[in-house]
């Protein structure tokens, strides 16, 4: 499956961004599909899930109440509602996908991977 990212840019503090993850493949359904980041000269991070399936999602810490992972499988899209932003929020964010792992916060289960959204919170 491909996967390319939109949504990003500048924000101030508190405000909203929400990002889209557009997938091809008439099999999107069944994947599992995740949202990282990458602040600069930070490692990669998990910041939330969605299972292809049922729904479920799970979040990172630092997101949770803040951020909404969603799906719309008829778009074969997964969307990532970002609110009260942070400056710390700052990063490229990637959606990634995989049909390996029912729900995992391990970038290496996931095979797929768009290029990246950049989102930058000023303070």
């Amino acid at each position: 499956v491909q996967l390319v990212e939109s949504g990003g840019g500048l924000v101030q503090t508190g405000g909203s961004l929400r990002l889209s993850c557009a997938a091809s493949g008439r099999t999107f359904s069944r994947y599992a599909v995740a949202w990282f980041r990458r602040a600069p000269g930070k490692e990669r991070e998990f910041v939330a899930s969605i299972v292809g399936g049922d729904g479920i999602t799970d979040y990172a810490n630092s997101v949770k109440g803040r951020f909404t992972i969603s799906r719309d499988n008829a778009k074969n899209t997964v969307y990532l509602q970002m609110n009260s932003l942070k400056p710390e929020d700052t990063a490229i964010f990637y959606c990634a996908a995989s049909l390996r792992t029912y729900n995992s916060r391990q970038a290496i289960m996931y095979d797929s991977w768009g290029q990246g959204t950049q989102v930058t919170v000023s303070s």
